[in-house]
C-alpha cells in the first residue's frame, strides 16, 4: 500500500494553513495577523493592495493552534468527499468564492477584524448536504443541516465570544447557492 495525496486542494489549503501557523509561532511572529486578517470596515484601506490580499488570505491564516485544528478537522473530513464529487478546479473556487464574500462582507458590517476557515468549514458542511440528489429535488439532509447548523449560529449572535456567527451563517449561505448551482459531477448509486 502506498499513501495517496488523494484531495490536492483540501491537502495543500491545510497544510499552507499549518505553515502560516507554524511560521507566525516561530520565525515570523504575528504573520497571521499581518497577512492573514481582514481588518474591520474602520481600518480597511481601498489603496491598500494587502487588504485586497487579505480579503482571500484570511481562510488561511488562524488565532492559534486550536482554532486550526477545529476548522481542519471539519476541512479533512468533508474537502476530499467534496473535491472527489465536484471537481479540484470546481472546489477551489468555491474556496475562494467563500473567502471573498465573508471577507467582504465581514469589510462592509463589521469593525472587528476576521480570521480563519470557519466560513470554509460551513461552505462545505451545507454543501455535503448536496451531494447525492437529482435536479429538482430538495435533500432533506440539507433542511436538517441548515435548521441545525444555521440555526445554531443565529442563537449565538447575541454571545460576544470572537467568534464570527456571521462568517459561518454566509459560508453556509455559500454551500447552499454552490449546492443548488451545480450538482455533483459523480452521482451516488441507486
Amino acid at each position: 500500500m502506498k499513501v495517496k495525496y488523494n484531495a490536492p486542494v483540501v491537502l495543500t489549503f491545510a497544510i499552507v494553513s499549518a505553515a502560516v501557523m507554524l511560521l507566525s509561532v516561530t520565525l515570523i511572529p504575528n504573520l497571521n495577523f499581518g497577512w492573514f486578517m481582514v481588518p474591520g470596515r474602520d481600518h480597511f484601506s481601498v489603496a491598500s493592495f494587502g487588504n485586497w490580499i487579505r480579503l482571500f488570505t484570511h481562510v488561511a491564516g488562524h488565532a492559534d493552534w486550536g482554532h486550526l485544528i477545529n476548522n481542519f478537522t471539519l476541512i479533512l473530513i468533508l474537502g476530499p468527499m467534496l473535491e472527489e464529487n465536484y471537481g479540484s478546479f470546481s472546489l477551489f473556487i468555491m474556496i475562494l468564492i467563500t473567502a471573498l464574500v465573508t471577507g467582504a462582507l465581514n469589510v462592509i458590517f463589521f469593525r472587528t477584524a476576521l480570521l480563519g476557515a470557519s466560513g470554509v468549514v460551513f461552505m462545505m458542511i451545507l454543501l455535503a448536504s448536496f451531494t447525492n440528489f437529482a435536479a429538482g429535488q430538495i435533500p432533506l439532509t440539507f433542511i436538517l443541516v441548515m435548521i441545525l447548523y444555521i440555526g445554531g449560529e443565529l442563537l449565538q449572535i447575541p454571545n460576544e465570544d470572537n467568534i464570527s456567527q456571521f462568517a459561518h451563517i454566509i459560508g453556509g449561505l455559500c454551500g447552499s447557492f454552490f449546492g443548488f448551482l451545480r450538482p455533483p459531477r459523480k452521482m451516488g448509486g441507486g
